[in-house]
């Protein structure tokens, strides 16, 4: 009981202090707009929104994890408040759980941005949400995991977010959020295959725009697995950096 008394303190005071921190709106919510304006600007405003959303909702995760753990983790590191909770009567799991929840709820609120957008232009009412739900959850996970393992390499914001850039713009083109996977050179595609964002982006587009090449099954179980092995090598580098 004390361990989830700790746990929901935690993520509740990483939701009031650093949730509206500049980076993560910029780098969350505005960037992927933009780049969705981009896109619309150079098609003349002809593209098909059902097509471009299930990218556009996951670049918002991407983006706003990511940015999320790179302002949570630094800022505390650099403070040395980390050390405070690294001491506490806490089990370490729970306490990575509670730091990297916070990311997790707010990359999933960032891909509804984009859909509330949409509700104005086309109809939503086809699509079946609960697996969305499900497969926003286990997006915004692996690209959690991802942002706690650049966060702890570095000790600055700024350095974090340029170091998470090297992994989120290779992404947006090999992940199949707007190029199609098999429309890319032969030698990228198992790039593509070993990206989890990749399986996240397929379950969307099947689920929205009816266009997922994979199957549903395959993707949410590859899915789940890269979230479990993203979870246990972040936890193998936080006691490494942190504990050792």
């Amino acid at each position: 009981m004390k361990a989830w008394v700790a746990f929901w303190n935690i993520l509740k005071k990483d939701m009031k202090t650093y949730y509206l921190k500049p980076p993560n709106i910029s780098w969350g919510i505005i960037f992927p707009l933009a780049w969705t304006l981009m896109v619309f600007v150079k098609s003349g405003w002809s593209v098909n929104l059902l097509s471009l959303l299930p990218g556009v909702m996951s670049l918002s995760i991407l983006f706003g994890t990511t940015s999320m753990l790179a302002v949570t983790i630094t800022f505390e590191r650099r403070s040395r408040s980390f050390e405070r909770l690294l001491i506490a009567p806490l089990d370490l799991n729970v306490l990575i759980l509670a730091k990297t929840s916070g990311a997790i709820l707010f990359g999933m609120i960032n891909a509804f941005f984009p859909v509330c957008l949409a509700l104005f232009l086309i109809p939503l009412s086809g699509i079946a949400w609960a697996p969305v739900l499900a497969d926003l959850f286990l997006i915004s996970a692996t690209s959690t995991f991802l942002g706690l393992f650049i966060a702890v390499s570095v000790s600055e914001v700024f350095e974090a977010q340029t170091f998470s850039n090297f992994f989120r713009f290779p992404m947006i083109f090999l992940c199949g959020l707007f190029i199609p996977v098999q429309d890319l050179p032969w030698f990228l595609r198992p790039l593509s295959y070993i990206l989890p964002l990749t399986y996240g982006a397929d379950i969307l587009k099947s689920l929205i725009a009816k266009e997922g090449r994979l199957g549903l099954p395959l993707n949410f179980l590859v899915l789940l697995f890269f979230a479990v092995l993203l979870f246990a090598f972040s936890m193998r580098n936080v006691r490494k950096k942190w504990i050792v």
